[in-house]
């Protein structure tokens, strides 16, 4: 058996739904340490939601302005099962069927951990003293709120001032074929709960109340015809959508005294958040409506533009698979959003995408191998520059 495969397969054993790790970390740091790294587990969030994090790095050779470190990033959490009695095997027990192996978490992303953790012991073994500085960030905490993994931990190392220069998030980003896509940059996300308030009344008696839905329609049209701003060669077009609408009491003779909204932006870096928000305002402004908007901003955009980092990425994966990748920041976000604030390469790379949070999860074995390399590859060439 390989040892990506191997350690793969032990990640997948560990039953770590968000936000718990499970052990998963703490098999990552005995494997670690002996290569010279130095190991921390982050604890963050109340006790029944605490979260671990693991921060490893391994000085590299070259000292002072000119030293380079590449951190490789992922998370250990997976989301929940979902049915059991769906599955076609135990989801925490790793199964191979068809050549493929099957358990929460193959794809997103015990495979990528595993695969870039045999990556640098495979480096190391035969560059035991890389010019190159290795990090790794692992977080229990990306398929959950978020608020206590990668984020805090970026906060204490920009804290620390420490040098970030190149990040590698293991994101199952492959479509068709491992290698096919990388992810250079995210939309932003900023969520919004909009109350239109009204006078609620008899369905009867109209001019004794004041409908909010009548009143909001109008305002809501003209939103979702908006034209946000018109993208750039690497971002869509923002777009607003709403996600739930609700007004009424449940009976047919009552007209509501409010109206509530659900509405999401994914945003291009052609906008800001603060605008946004200002220009929503002015459309309900100008329809005349009562309302409050509570905004949540999840994430926003950050793009790597190629250089240093997509270049070494493009060209470990084409010498491993022949494939010319491509780039894209399409999907949702990820914790490339927090990792961008203070390293200012971030890029995701991983396997396929197309089974991930899904029942019967999994990923072709015979990816296993080519990633790592790919992986081991992007650190030769990154250390030869460096």
């Amino acid at each position: 058996m390989s040892r990506v495969l191997h350690l793969t397969e032990e990640l997948i054993s560990r039953p770590s739904v968000t936000p718990h790790d499970q052990g998963c970390q703490a098999i990552l740091s005995r494997r670690l340490e002996p290569l010279g790294f130095g190991c921390e587990t982050i604890e963050s969030g109340p006790q029944d939601f605490r979260v671990t994090n693991l921060w490893a790095r391994r000085q590299g050779t070259k000292q002072g302005a000119d030293a380079r470190t590449l951190v490789f990033a992922g998370h250990t959490d997976v989301v929940p099962t979902g049915p059991l009695d769906q599955w076609s095997s135990n989801p925490f027990t790793p199964t191979h069927r068809d050549g493929k192996l099957y358990g929460r978490g193959a794809a997103d992303m015990k495979t990528s951990i595993a695969a870039f953790t045999v990556a640098v012991e495979e480096f190391l073994k035969a560059r035991p003293d890389p010019a190159l500085s290795i990090a790794l960030l692992i977080t229990s905490d990306e398929e959950g709120p978020g608020v206590d993994g990668t984020v805090v931990v970026c906060e204490k190392l920009k804290a620390r001032g420490e040098r970030l220069d190149y990040c590698i998030v293991g994101e199952p980003t492959s479509v068709e074929r491992l290698g096919d896509m990388i992810k250079n940059g995210r939309r932003g996300s900023m969520s919004g709960k909009l109350t239109v308030k009204g006078v609620q009344g008899h369905i009867a008696y109209p001019q004794l109340a004041k409908n909010p839905i009548h009143q909001a329609m109008p305002a809501l049209a003209e939103l979702a015809a908006l034209e946000w701003d018109q993208g750039n060669d690497f971002f869509q077009p923002t777009s607003w959508q709403m996600s739930n609408i609700h007004a009424g009491t449940g009976a047919g003779n009552v007209i509501p005294g409010r109206l509530e909204v659900d509405f999401n932006f994914r945003f291009s870096t052609e906008s800001t958040a603060e605008g946004l928000q200002q220009r929503v305002a002015q459309v309900l402004d100008r329809h005349g409506l009562d309302y409050t908007i509570d905004w949540v901003v999840g994430g926003l955009p950050f793009l790597t533009t190629p250089g240093e980092l997509v270049a070494a990425v493009q060209d470990a994966i084409r010498g491993e698979t022949g494939i010319v990748t491509e780039l894209s920041t399409t999907g949702g976000t990820s914790d490339g959003r927090f990792i961008s604030r203070i390293c200012p390469q971030v890029i995701e790379f991983g396997p396929l995408n197309a089974m991930i949070h899904k029942i019967d999860e999994h990923v072709p074995v015979a990816d296993l191998e080519p990633l790592k390399n790919i992986y081991r590859r992007t650190l030769e060439l990154l250390n030869a520059q460096a």
